[in-house]
């Protein structure tokens, strides 16, 4: 066996790109603060999830509500998440549209992804029994 047969040089990248996970998710939009703003509009095909983050420096006075908007109308469609605690999670939503973010934030940080996922994705996020 030579060393310099281009065929042992190619294996460990085929291994490697077998060994790989193929992910179906699609970021759509990322927003990331810690101001009180409404997001710029976004358009997103169900399914899909919002993958969040909060964080502060002030834990005891914190807190963040975030609402989901009609980018259209502007009418709330409702409220997704309220916390007063640093963490971090996933909502999933089965209907696609035009949205915006109302987020209501004090003394937070945050970072929301928008991701569309595959079908079959979406069927690996379930709720977690205890």
């Amino acid at each position: 066996m030579k060393k310099n047969n281009p065929f042992w040089t190619l294996i460990p990248f085929y291994f490697l790109a077998c060994s790989q996970s193929v992910s179906a998710e699609v970021l759509i939009r990322e927003f990331k603060g810690d101001k009180s703003i409404t997001t710029a509009e976004f358009a997103v095909k169900e399914p899909w999830i919002l993958d969040y983050r909060v964080n502060s420096n002030f834990k005891e006075s914190m807190g963040l509500e975030v609402s989901l908007v009609d980018a259209k109308t502007g009418f709330l469609i409702g409220r997704i998440l309220k916390t007063k605690y640093a963490g971090n999670g996933v909502k999933m939503f089965d209907k696609g549209g035009r949205y915006r973010l109302r987020i209501s934030s004090s003394l937070t940080s945050w970072n929301f992804k928008i991701k569309e996922l595959s079908a079959s994705e979406a069927e690996l996020y379930s709720i977690k029994g205890q």
